[in-house]
């Protein structure tokens, strides 16, 4: 029984690939840039997954012992956050390096050193997402231009004696490229849009941390 329900399913999977290759055949020469398209959207995708990650951007204990800062400098118990921060491990680690470094200055000039550094983290957490803009863009447009060339070569041949059941077929497998196409720019937009998101989130999210971290070390002001 086991071996049945084995030979079964190697089939059926068997069967899924031959009419999955079949499918990409018939898109002609376009579903090679389309492929290529397809990997390098897939591959954006899970990099920026991993990249925006809450521990690669603001690790759990480390934003609470952020957010008790103050508290700890009372105690005396900076010194393993100070370390963590000289790890930079972490974008929240890196601009509270930055924070530290000029503890003891004013208000404005830890501001100004944080949004410095800032403009570059920034950038880094943006990165990969123009990749994606760039998939969005072109997929859909190789995928048409795929289906004009088979159309064109449809017409091509068209005749007194045509067969128009075998033309019927022609735009059906030329439309193959658009239908790729589409299916490699809709995940990219979904995936952009979460990206974007949780990119704005977590940019909101570091702004009141290091607000309330550059308040602690700043200098105190005279009465």
């Amino acid at each position: 029984m086991i071996e049945h329900l084995t030979y079964v399913a190697s089939a059926t999977d068997a069967v899924g690939l031959q009419s999955a290759w079949e499918f990409l055949e018939k898109g002609g020469i376009f579903m090679i840039p389309l492929g290529l398209t397809s990997i390098a959207g897939t591959m954006a995708i899970i990099y920026k997954a991993l990249s925006l990650s809450k521990s690669r951007v603001i690790p759990r204990d480390l934003e609470q012992a952020v957010s008790r800062f103050p508290d700890h400098l009372v105690a005396g118990t900076t010194a393993p956050i100070v370390t963590e921060f000289e790890k930079g491990s972490s974008t929240l680690a890196r601009l509270g390096w930055v924070v530290i470094k000029y503890k003891g200055k004013s208000h404005h000039e830890i501001t100004t050193a944080v949004e410095a550094k800032a403009r570059e983290e920034v950038l880094r957490l943006h990165a990969g997402i123009s990749v994606l803009d760039t998939i969005i863009t072109i997929a859909p447009l190789l995928g048409l231009l795929g289906t004009a060339s088979g159309l064109v070569r449809i017409f091509q041949g068209l005749g007194d004696n045509s067969d128009h059941l075998a033309i019927a077929r022609g735009i059906a497998e030329a439309l193959t490229t658009t239908i790729f196409g589409l299916a490699i720019a809709v995940p990219c937009v979904v995936a952009h849009g979460y990206f974007t998101r949780r990119i704005e989130l977590l940019t909101a999210r570091m702004e009141s941390l290091l607000n309330e971290l550059s308040h602690a070390c700043e200098k105190p002001t005279s009465i």
